[in-house]
């Protein structure tokens, strides 16, 4: 029965003491998509915090807590007060873990906006579960190929979904920034690579390969493998006995160790080697050694970002100290994209007007525009209606001059964004 029924019903004391916990009940339970009337708005987070991906998940307790400090005082939408609570859980890098959570945050804990990110192991579940319970759902920090074609999305559907919208780079950003840092060193350009049997290793090899064929680049590609090789011996073979001065990889941050590590016992050293999806994090790079040293990797936010939060009003730099001060670590580059999805979730639930609407959420981000870190962000002007594109530029992890940490991370190319400032070039890595 649904409230006016209810009141209808309730005639006489006995049809008042059943309509008034009835009437109760639907004020707190509000509706799927016609704006319920509690005044909390719960905001769902999904990450890896553990497995193979837990690097995205270092600095996610700083990042809530900014803004969970920026919510603190609440929303006022529509000239209504509402208080804010972030729900977060950990996806552990693994597809039914994060389509679990994302399912107990919608029908568990009544969430009004879902926001996720790293890898498309928690980002797609999370979003199919949204999309399916019509559950307006924000996504970053994987290739937008890989969450919209992944997903179900086709070429030709300008609006594949309906309540799932993403911001990140895709394939064309990397090939920007590869064709740019690599001249930088002279090389023969055969490019080894090692792109895994995943959503993000197929959208690779079906597209960034044929752009830098015909860019110039020859690949050698022994074929996708699966996540969890022990052995790489054939494919370092291989790469040796083509000659491969360039080296390419997305993999998850353990496989990589160990065909690293391999590749320096067998005597493969390319002259650059350039990293995706790992070697993203100081930590991943330390824990590498001495044959961390001088990779190349990209980066899809750095300090050196001249934008701010437009939430918190912290500005590139000041998120990266705060950061730094708080929790004693370097800067991690997933300290942007993460603080700039609680922007958007700001921004879209003001603009919905009913922030407890579900359909007017989604429907606001397809139209929104919001200052993050990781620069404005406008819908409506992507490769689709779901999708805005972000920039990555192309760098190196080099030996620290000086400083409390040993290594740092140098932007070589800014080809996606010449406001970013560029500072070194490129150097081999053998």
């Amino acid at each position: 029965m649904n409230r006016r029924q209810v009141l209808r019903a309730g005639v006489g004391i006995a049809g008042l003491a059943v309509a008034a916990p009835i009437a109760a009940a639907c004020e707190v339970a509000g509706g799927s998509s016609g704006g319920g009337t509690s005044t909390t708005i719960k905001i769902g987070f999904v990450s890896p915090r553990t497995g193979p991906a837990a690097g995205f998940g270092e600095t996610d307790a700083y990042v809530i807590g900014l803004a969970r400090n920026a919510f603190a005082g609440g929303l006022t939408i529509g000239g209504k007060k509402y208080d804010v609570e972030v729900i977060d859980k950990d996806g552990q890098s693994d597809p039914q873990r994060g389509a679990q959570v994302a399912n107990d945050l919608i029908n568990g804990d009544g969430i009004d906006l879902m926001v996720t990110t790293s890898t498309a192991e928690t980002v797609n579940p999370v979003a199919d579960a949204c999309e399916a319970a019509g559950v307006p759902c924000l996504s970053t920090v994987m290739p937008w190929e890989s969450w919209y074609f992944g997903r179900g999305g086709k070429p030709d559907q300008p609006n594949a979904f309906k309540y799932t919208y993403h911001f990140c780079f895709g394939v064309e950003e990397f090939r920007l920034a590869y064709v740019n840092l690599w001249p930088q060193v002279k090389t023969n350009n055969k490019v080894g690579v090692m792109w895994p049997n995943d959503s993000t290793g197929n959208a690779i090899r079906q597209v960034l390969g044929p752009m830098l064929v015909k860019g110039g680049y020859q690949i050698v590609d022994p074929g996708a493998y699966t996540d969890g090789t022990n052995d790489y011996s054939a494919q370092i073979a291989k790469f040796k006995q083509e000659g491969c001065e360039i080296f390419n990889t997305f993999p998850i941050p353990s496989d990589f160790a160990t065909f690293w590590q391999q590749s320096a016992q067998q005597g493969y050293k390319p002259k650059i080697c350039q990293t995706a999806k790992t070697g993203l994090f100081p930590s991943q790079i330390e824990s590498l050694g001495p044959i961390g040293v001088n990779l190349a990797g990209a980066a899809y936010w750095t300090p050196t970002f001249p934008y701010r939060s437009s939430l918190t009003n912290v500005t590139s730099k000041d998120l990266a100290t705060g950061y730094r001060d708080s929790a004693g670590k370097q800067w991690s580059q997933q300290l942007g994209p993460s603080l700039a999805l609680f922007d958007v979730a700001a921004a879209a639930l003001r603009a919905a007007g009913d922030p407890k609407d579900k359909e007017a959420v989604a429907k606001a981000i397809g139209t929104l525009e919001v200052e993050t870190p990781v620069g404005h962000l406008q819908w409506g002007k992507g490769p689709n209606a779901n999708v805005v594109t972000t920039p990555i530029l192309g760098g190196q992890w080099v030996t620290a001059g000086s400083g409390r940490f040993p290594l740092d991370f140098v932007l070589c190319e800014n080809s996606c964004d010449p406001s970013v400032p560029v500072s070194a070039q490129l150097k081999p890595y053998a």
